[in-house]
């Protein structure tokens, strides 16, 4: 994402995060459709760093960084936090069955719409074929879900076949583990506050290990960073 400048907002209606993010995404849908740019849409932390939200690269098709990370994945997988499906879409189009999770009823529509399979759900509640899963996705940052890492990989290796793989995208060589809370933002209006996390690629071995993954390395993809944890 990228950094803008800006105070916090004040005065703001207040949504759901989930309901916002939908909100945002069926907007975004709309101008693109109309030949123009999705309007804006950011992430707030805590400490009053803003980052627009990409959702143009959200909403298009698989880029070449998804394709080489894609093209790594062992069939089925489960997209956790799918959000509008790109990478559903380009798993389909290459014979990979999969299946997505997320908690916007719009992403979900979108995912469906665009030819993938999508539920409606948690990756806390009940999944689809748990223990079965050869690939467990977790990308554009979803590593991040609920600020508990560990929790969300430990939750991931219990819907893993034994020897398959969570497929994580980091922050580069460098970047820190952090926790913070962050909040949505569109004009005249902003999400409650959530927790999430930012993993960076020297702190995901720690965290694999924690719960009960083994770290099976590093890639690079364009200038997007990923790791492949396995569970023995």
């Amino acid at each position: 994402m990228t950094a803008l400048a800006g105070p916090p907002r004040q005065g703001h209606r207040v949504l759901p995060a989930s309901l916002l993010y939908g909100r945002l995404l069926a907007t975004a849908v709309q101008h693109v459709l109309g030949g123009a740019a999705p309007p804006p849409g950011a992430l707030r932390h805590e400490d009053g760093l803003l980052e627009a939200l990409p959702l143009s690269r959200w909403l298009g098709p698989a880029d070449a960084a998804d394709a080489a990370l894609l093209e790594q994945v062992t069939a089925p997988a489960l997209d956790i936090g799918c959000g509008p499906g790109r990478h559903l879409a380009a798993l389909r189009a290459a014979g990979k069955p999969g299946l997505g999770v997320d908690l916007s009823p719009v992403a979900v529509r979108i995912a469906q719409g665009r030819g993938a399979q999508a539920m409606l759900g948690s990756v806390f509640g009940d999944v689809p074929g748990a223990g079965t899963w050869r690939t467990a996705m977790l990308l554009d940052g979803n590593i991040g879900i609920g600020g508990a890492p560990d929790v969300l990989l430990r939750r991931a290796r219990e819907l893993l076949a034994p020897g398959g793989s969570v497929v994580v995208e980091l922050d580069p060589p460098g970047a820190p583990t952090r926790r913070t809370r962050v909040r949505l933002e569109a004009p005249g209006v902003v999400s409650e506050w959530f927790s999430w996390a930012w993993v960076g690629v020297d702190g995901v071995a720690a965290l694999a290990a924690s719960a009960g993954l083994v770290s099976a390395g590093t890639f690079g993809a364009g200038d997007r960073w990923f790791a492949r944890l396995r569970r023995p």
